[in-house]
């Protein structure tokens, strides 16, 4: 008899330790396209109306210095997916896909147990069925997205099917898909990890009355230049004063906002908020097009902070209970360790260049361990040509409202890097550790000027200590050096063998 109640003990006490364990929180990454640092009513924006972005920002941890991990969306994507530097795997530029063999967030996170969902932009290659990039490919139960971005009244494709037209605010569309999958999953008893990646504010630039009623009164003296930017009627480049593309692009940012305020709220309804980890980034600083209140310099597509410095906000009520702001270097790559080691999900067994967030999660994190790399415009590199992945399969299907040499598709590419040679390690890139920031060929010419910012103290990167603080760039730019050999290695295909 005392055998037996032993044995009920033990049972009773493993069954309630169970229960004890707290359960596995769920996971929403959210991105803004071009959604650049300075656009944000919390970052001081004179005339953006950005409500519920604010209130993230007031009540989760506001990352000050967050970094996209490419100039451009397609890099910075590739960086999300994988926690690798986008160069690794290929993936260039806007339009250069990702390669089959990388291991993505999504793919570790179904093998946890989490039901995974995409929504909206995808841009790592074509999302048709045929794809083998495709969300599907890439580890997402389902998926409703576009090959690019879109606007009002989106093409989009359902889990790799012919796209169909959806009509609507594009933001509030793929939010309020979302929401549905959420609440399957909810229903399932399954943690979930969704990413909604919005069309918005890349231009062209469209709004709804209400949206767009907010921005009729901007000052004459603000915008007041001619920029091109994509025609809606066209598809073709125009001249148009700025100030009336702002108003536009504010528009689709407000929107955006709103359509997160509708994902919160149905977390909170659902009681589903305490325990879910929201984090909102932008994929690249603010477009040419758009720059009018950047505090950085340059813009999208650039190696400075104004190409690469975007906003970073994390809520998760349960494990940041009170509001903070960090001021430590991060960076979209940091996305996949975070989470995997959050849902007790091991690492892929190859190089990674994000790191775990965790600890500044929890308050115990002040300074980066290791610094940041960045690297752009890559593409003339490529002699090889031939392509990792059959072309046709690299042939977009959702039409966007702006005409490429495509058309109104986009297609992709990928190419075999054979060799290394010394000409590889070209190209701007930069290297960035607490304070200091070295940047090479910035300005992408071969050979160009060596620079290095304090970044803190000259957030403007406007004056270069390369003579005053010689020892301190030799060492970064060693650093820097052999990461980038790290990077050839991969992107020969290396990690798959």
């Amino acid at each position: 008899m005392n055998t037996i109640i032993r044995t009920l003990c033990v049972a009773v006490l493993a069954h309630a330790a169970v229960i004890a364990q707290p359960a596995r929180p769920n996971f929403v990454l959210l991105m803004g396209d071009d959604h650049g640092w300075e656009e944000t009513g919390y970052n001081g924006h004179p005339y953006l109306k950005t409500p519920v972005l604010d209130e993230m920002a007031r009540t989760g941890l506001r990352l000050d210095r967050f970094y996209a991990g490419g100039a451009s969306c397609s890099p910075t994507r590739a960086t999300v997916i994988t926690g690798r530097h986008h160069n690794r795997m290929g993936t260039f530029d806007p339009g250069w896909s990702l390669r089959p063999e990388e291991i993505g967030i999504a793919r570790l996170l179904r093998q946890a147990g989490y039901a995974t969902g995409h929504f909206g932009k995808w841009h790592l290659g074509t999302v048709k069925a045929a794809s083998p990039t495709n969300p599907g490919a890439m580890g997402f139960d389902t998926w409703l997205s576009h090959d690019n971005f879109f606007e009002l009244n989106p093409f989009l494709s359902r889990n790799g099917a012919p796209p169909e037209q959806f009509k609507g605010e594009g933001s509030e569309i793929i939010v309020g898909e979302a929401i549905r999958f959420i609440a399957q999953a909810k229903q399932a008893g399954r943690p979930f990890f969704v990413v909604v990646w919005f069309g918005s504010p890349h231009e062209p630039y469209s709004g709804l009355e209400k949206d767009l009623a907010l921005y009729d009164r901007l000052p004459a003296d603000f915008g007041n230049r001619q920029v091109r930017v994509t025609s809606n009627e066209t598809g073709l480049q125009v001249q148009r004063l700025q100030r009336e593309v702002l108003r536009e692009r504010f528009a689709e940012i407000t929107a955006m906002d709103r359509a997160i305020g509708q994902l919160r709220d149905h977390l909170k309804e659902t009681g589903l908020r305490t325990n879910t980890l929201l984090w909102y980034c932008g994929d690249n600083g603010t477009s040419p097009d758009a720059a009018a209140t950047v505090p950085f310099r340059a813009q999208k597509g650039a190696i400075y902070d104004g190409g690469l410095r975007v906003p970073g906000l994390i809520e998760w009520p349960a494990r940041i209970a009170k509001p903070r702001v960090s001021d430590v270097n991060t960076v979209t790559s940091d996305m996949l360790p975070t989470l995997c080691e959050l849902a007790g999900q091991p690492l892929p067994k190859r190089p990674l260049d994000g790191i775990s967030l965790v600890p500044l999660l929890d308050g115990k994190m002040t300074e980066r361990p290791s610094p940041i790399m960045f690297w752009i415009n890559f593409t003339r590199l490529e002699t090889s040509k031939k392509p990792y992945i059959d072309p046709e399969l690299q042939k977009g299907t959702t039409p966007t409202a702006k005409r490429g040499a495509e058309g109104f598709t986009r297609n992709f590419k990928n190419f075999r890097h054979l060799e290394i040679r010394e000409q590889d390690f070209g190209g701007p890139r930069a290297i960035l550790s607490r304070n200091y920031k070295l940047v090479l060929d910035g300005g992408g010419k071969p050979g160009g000027a060596k620079e290095l910012f304090d970044v803190r103290a000259d957030p403007a990167e406007k004056n270069n200590l390369i003579q005053t603080h010689a020892a301190e760039a030799a060492k970064l730019e060693r650093q820097l050096r052999a990461w980038q050999q790290s990077v050839l290695q991969s992107l020969t295909g290396a990690d798959y063998r």
